[in-house]
């Protein structure tokens, strides 16, 4: 959510920031919520005045009664009523004008970077680096779960029976690898200077509303049917709340957390034939990394955000490469956004994996998150990155790790999480 001063203040850059994202539909909101804030502000000044004339006139009737003045007094109370009245009304005015001022707030997208590639959707996303050589084996790779099943690693027609399309059960040894790779992650994180956090898995509305624009919302959490509750779709959800009106200290910022929490999705709409499997599911686990920092670090901790998570792939012997997500493919509050993918020899492409966001103010600013610093207080910046998200991950893991006999090689850095095994075979 941006800042009703800078909108009051420049309009038109707001209207160009939207037309940049594509979302002409929004374009009238400018002008709704510059009169709806005259407005507010207007019925704020009346009612500030009538405030003071109370004040006043009650002295003046305390000073007519002493005089004897008692008509006089008595019309002078007669207006101090009529006055309560007004302000009554005024102040449920405003109440509901910054109700809906705050609503229309929160539908303008965030005022994105100047370097974001201007385009319509993903399809005009841009590439900014490769790291490692993406090789394609001269053997045939088989799907993922095919690959999976062989090592007896995964049930989809359990899990269907269970709770339908969209989970799996993972075993044996996959299961482990699966965990291997998060506690790695865990480690890794922690080894480069991160908090390390078990974050609540079910948030609040007001925290939902905090973190994520309405249409998000709707895609993707779960309510808790009879609770004001949502199952979270990733822990930045949660860690993010974890500030919410909240004043930090300047001195302790920025503040760098690493989280693990199961997460939970609708995926609504969003499924196709390289989504079988365990690409694109309801229920998934992740390590997480979360920044809170000053307004001006926040551009510096975007990229190493990103570096980590092309570290890590890397020490998993995993090519990828970054592709910077254009102004139509940001989601309302992100400034700037970049997807990290891992090479696929079956495909023979990238897809992604994680992706790394700066918000700016946007979530601090709805939630409440404040700094005190040396200049006054002011809102936060807020980013967050993936780490790894497994079991999607497992799919660049076992495709780029298979050999030509159908087992898979287990790269140094994860076999102390592997009890010192070297390679997953058939049993």
């Amino acid at each position: 959510m941006i800042d009703i001063k800078f909108l009051r203040d420049n309009p038109e850059a707001v209207r160009e920031n939207i037309r940049k994202k594509f979302q002409d539909q929004k374009l009238p909101l400018v002008d709704e919520v510059i009169a709806l804030d005259k407005e507010y502000r207007s019925a704020i000044t009346e009612a500030d005045g009538l405030r003071a004339d109370r004040n006043r006139l009650s002295k003046q009737i305390g000073a007519l009664m002493g005089q004897g003045k008692k008509d006089e007094a008595e019309a002078v109370k007669k207006q101090v009523s009529d006055n309560a009245k007004r302000l009554e009304e005024l102040e449920k005015s405003e109440a509901e004008l910054q109700e809906k001022v705050t609503k229309i707030m929160m539908m303008i997208p965030n005022i994105i970077d100047d370097d974001v590639p201007i385009g319509k959707n993903d399809t005009e996303n841009v590439e900014l680096k490769r790291f490692g050589e993406p090789v394609v084996p001269d053997f045939e790779i088989p799907y993922h779960t095919e690959i999976m099943e062989k090592l007896s690693g995964v049930d989809m027609d359990s899990a269907r029976r269970v709770a339908g399309n969209g989970f799996y059960y993972l075993i044996g040894d996959i299961a482990r690898l699966h965990s291997s790779i998060l506690s790695y992650a865990r480690d890794f994180m922690i080894g480069r200077g991160f908090t390390y956090c078990v974050p609540p898995f079910m948030i609040r509305s007001n925290v939902v509303q905090g973190v994520m624009s309405f249409a998000e919302m709707d895609a993707m959490m779960y309510k808790i049917e009879g609770e004001d509750l949502y199952l979270i779709g990733t822990s930045e959800h949660s860690m993010i709340g974890r500030f919410i009106d909240q004043i930090i200290d300047e001195k302790d910022l920025p503040l760098t957390l690493t989280s693990y929490s199961p997460c939970f999705r609708k995926e609504k709409g969003a499924h196709g034939i390289e989504e079988r499997g365990v690409y694109r599911i309801h229920q998934f686990e992740k390590q997480e990394m979360i920044v809170v920092c000053k307004p001006e670090e926040s551009r510096e901790w975007f990229w190493k955000l990103l570096q980590n998570t092309v570290d890590f792939f890397r020490t998993l012997d995993i090519p990828v490469r970054t592709l910077e997500c254009c102004s139509g493919d940001l989601a309302d509050l992100k400034v700037k956004s970049v997807d990290v993918e891992a090479w696929s020899p079956r495909q023979k492409k990238y897809f992604e994996v994680g992706s790394c966001s700066n918000l700016s103010d946007a979530q601090a600013r709805r939630l409440k998150i404040r700094v005190n610093g040396e200049k006054g207080k002011y809102f936060a910046h807020t980013l967050n990155n993936t780490v790894v998200a497994p079991p999607r991950m497992l799919i660049a893991f076992l495709e780029n790790h298979l050999r030509a006999d159908g087992s898979v090689a287990i790269p140094e850095a994860l076999r102390p999480y592997m009890g010192g095994m070297t390679e997953l075979r058939a049993k």
